[in-house]
């Protein structure tokens, strides 16, 4: 013999085929006794006198078998008992059934077959037919089983690869807002209050019907990550204009407009490193470009009206406006909830689109318990341009 075939024989000889277990299931013990001297011989074989039995057997994690025949008349709980809690329990569902009894009634088979059985074998048995249709049934079995594993684990791989794909878009908002927060000297909370305020809005009207379309609980998430980034645009304007502590010119005032466009224009240049589009960032460029807009049209940068704008923007528009005036500046101290609210009402139908401001008008004390739960430190230093 050739010493590297000795050493190194085919992966086939390697490797054992594991025996199937079958158990029967019949009260006459005879009947025990010839199918386990049929069987033995190829397969492990198992035995129960009592349907109970066979329940219990089939339900042992360990054990189970991988084929069960099954007699039909028996005392206690028949053939008929067994096969349907078998078929009824996802444990053993799967175990094939073959029924095997001195019952010839082609209704008796027709029941069987429609409990789940995969076959109906009438005694006195035929030998080798018996050993044929065990056989047969336990390779439909095998391969069975291969499929519901491959597609279990083509299930695992699926929600693994969407688990990264989501922690790859919380990654990138994260780190953009990071970005921008090293820009601008205000504090992490405004971003963190904003997101909430649009969260706590969008969530109150997804059952409105201007809005139930577009606030699905996908869109709510994407809004929820995404406004963070309204003011990343803020990484493009000067110090000068950005950390001014007094009122801005005129000039000023239109240079800092630009950073709507900016933002917009900073998500498509990561989009272009990527290679392509991102259809997660689209509701990110919509906050970043137009959150400044005004339900009359008199905001920026396009001066847009109505529902032209994207419901996102407008959303980040009263939660960023709310923010403002609750908030201390180097410009102007803070204004309190009551305060706020009137102003906010106030631009129903001009600044605001109508049916947000309604609903701020309706949940408002969520505002105010976000903005005391993520109050900014006293001695923090804070920004003057929202």
């Amino acid at each position: 013999m050739d010493t590297a075939a000795a050493l190194f024989p085919p992966r086939q000889e390697l490797v054992e085929k594991p025996i199937a277990t079958v158990l029967v299931v019949d009260d006459t013990p005879d009947n025990l006794t010839l199918m386990s001297a049929l069987l033995r011989e190829h397969y492990h074989v198992k035995v129960a006198n009592q349907g109970e039995k066979a329940l219990k057997i089939a339900r042992t994690a360990a054990g189970a078998p991988d084929l069960i025949l099954l007699d039909i008349m028996m005392p206690g709980m028949d053939g008929y008992e067994v096969c349907r809690q078998l078929k009824a329990d996802a444990q053993t569902r799967h175990i094939p059934v073959i029924f095997l009894t001195a019952r010839a009634d082609i209704d008796d088979e027709c029941q069987g077959l429609q409990l789940g059985a995969v076959d109906y074998i009438t005694k006195p048995i035929v030998a080798p037919i018996v050993l044929a249709r065990v056989a047969t049934h336990l390779a439909l079995k095998a391969s069975s089983d291969f499929l519901r594993s491959k597609s279990a684990y083509l299930e695992r791989e699926v929600a693994l690869r969407t688990l990264e794909v989501q922690a790859i878009q919380d990654v990138t908002i994260m780190a953009m807002t990071s970005l921008a927060e090293t820009r601008d000297l205000e504090t992490g909370n405004h971003i963190r209050r904003t997101q909430l305020y649009v969260k706590a809005l969008a969530e109150h009207l997804r059952e409105h019907p201007r809005f139930a379309h577009v606030l699905t609980d996908r869109m709510i998430d994407l809004l929820y990550k995404s406004a963070p980034l309204h003011d990343i645009g803020k990484i493009g304007i000067p110090d000068a204009i950005l950390l001014k502590p007094g009122k801005l010119t005129v000039d000023e005032f239109e240079i800092m407009k630009t950073h709507t466009t900016l933002g917009r224009r900073a998500i498509e240049e990561a989009e272009r490193r990527l290679g392509m589009r991102v259809a997660f960032l689209t509701v990110a460029k919509e906050i970043a470009y137009s959150h400044q807009e005004k339900w009359d049209g008199s905001g920026y940068p396009e001066g847009l009206r109505g529902d032209a704008i994207p419901v996102s923007a407008r959303l980040m528009a009263l939660a960023d406006v709310y923010d403002a005036l609750i908030s201390k500046r180097c410009y102007k101290a803070a204004m309190s909830h009551q305060e706020v609210v009137p102003i906010i009402l106030a631009g129903r139908g001009n600044h605001f689109d109508p049916d947000i401001t309604d609903a701020f008008a309706r949940i408002h004390q969520q505002f105010h318990e976000i903005a005391l739960r993520y109050n900014d430190d006293k001695g923090e230093r804070e920004s003057n341009r929202d």
